[in-house]
């Protein structure tokens, strides 16, 4: 079956969302579907593409600007023409009168057609970045485009969104593309903690300076370090978290590398021995989420804390929870925790073979597919 994996934006295969994005494809081609990427190509004009292929042109200036929004005539008609039968569209919080009419007129056609929300619910994160407006309409008309759909995909653990059945998943991982740590240090003396991220509020990496503030309140022997890895979602945010940093007077303690990948990342990874997950998603009013920073720690083989559930580690014997709230985190707590374990990277790493992106999107295929 013919299948078409539609985004609402650009594409670049170095980009972390868009690399999530190449695992879906390919994990939905594994599931034996024959499977083209719809997304938005603005390198000269706002095109709008299929694999390499153009399907419109919207030209550049303010008209443009509308029709990538608006216009969605071409994708419908690739689809008709090419037989499509399923079609996986990523959300990009853009309900209103225009994709309710694509979805309709997929649906007439014979299209099943899921949209996957990445992450539920959305409102507080909008309104914590002061964007609200961008989702006006989207609040208007999200319920009448969600009865249009198969299903709605979530990585959350609701089983309905929008009045429309969710369907269940977690992030997954490739396992191609994340090795495993493959060092063994020496924490005899001290520990490396790890976060990596597009650094937003509700990462809550603020708490963890203040816990290592309060650590080295008092002389301590046995040194903590933070490494953080990732470009700030904003200058404010980066200022900010500077500036907390100076304020904690822990400076030599925090090592801020920028955004880091390939062979960069993995000797990141390789000096360092646990990871820090979300530890702020309550700010934002979510308590359960299943983000894919986890599932890389645990592909990577390290341990790691976050503060949110997460149904898939919440019980794992690795994996150290913090509470939901403004305290700040207990560094010797992370420091005990780590001194008692005894479960090997390998381990680790085996405990998630069922989250495997082809596993995942199996799910999503057979909850619509007869």
């Amino acid at each position: 079956m013919k299948a078409l994996f539609l985004i609402f934006h650009g594409f670049n295969p170095s980009n972390g969302i868009s690399k999530k994005i190449s695992y879906q494809v390919d994990a939905l081609k594994a599931c034996g579907l024959e499977v083209r990427l719809c997304y938005m190509d603005e390198t000269t004009t706002k095109k709008r593409m299929v694999d390499s292929t153009a399907i419109a042109d919207y030209g550049n200036g303010t008209m443009s600007k509308i029709l990538k929004r608006t216009d969605f005539s071409a994708i419908v008609k690739y689809a008709r023409q090419e037989h499509v039968g399923f079609v996986y569209i990523r959300s990009n919080n853009n309900a209103s009168p225009f994709t309710i009419h694509m979805v309709s007129q997929m649906k007439h056609a014979g299209m099943k057609v899921v949209m996957e929300i990445p992450t539920y619910p959305y409102d507080s994160e909008y309104e914590a970045q002061g964007m609200s407006k961008q989702i006006f309409f989207d609040k208007i008309f999200r319920h009448r485009l969600a009865k249009h759909l198969d299903g709605i995909v979530t990585f959350s653990d609701y089983k309905e969104i929008f009045g429309q059945r969710a369907i269940n998943i977690s992030n997954g991982i490739d396992f191609d593309s994340v090795p495993m740590k493959d060092t063994q240090n020496d924490t005899s003396k001290e520990l490396n903690l790890i976060g990596v991220a597009e650094i937003h509020r509700w990462h809550g990496f603020d708490r963890l300076v203040k816990g290592l503030a309060e650590y080295y309140s008092q002389p301590q022997e046995y040194k903590v370090k933070f490494h953080v890895v990732g470009y700030f979602f904003s200058k404010e945010i980066e200022m900010n978290f500077r500036q907390f940093i100076a304020d904690n007077h822990v400076e030599q303690y925090i090592i801020l590398y920028g955004k880091r990948h390939g062979e960069e990342l993995d000797r990141i990874f390789n000096l360092c021995d646990f990871g820090i997950g979300s530890l702020g998603r309550h700010r934002v009013g979510i308590q359960k989420i299943k983000t894919l920073k986890n599932r890389e720690y645990a592909a990577r083989g390290i341990p790691f804390v976050y503060s949110e559930t997460d149904s898939d580690f919440d019980e794992k014997p690795y994996v150290l929870k913090m509470p939901a709230d403004e305290t700040p985190v207990d560094i010797q707590k992370i420091i005990n925790f780590y001194r008692q374990l005894t479960i090997s990277p390998q381990d680790i790493r085996e405990s998630i073979r069922d989250l495997s992106w082809k596993h995942q999107m199996k799910v999503v295929v057979n909850s619509v597919m007869p």
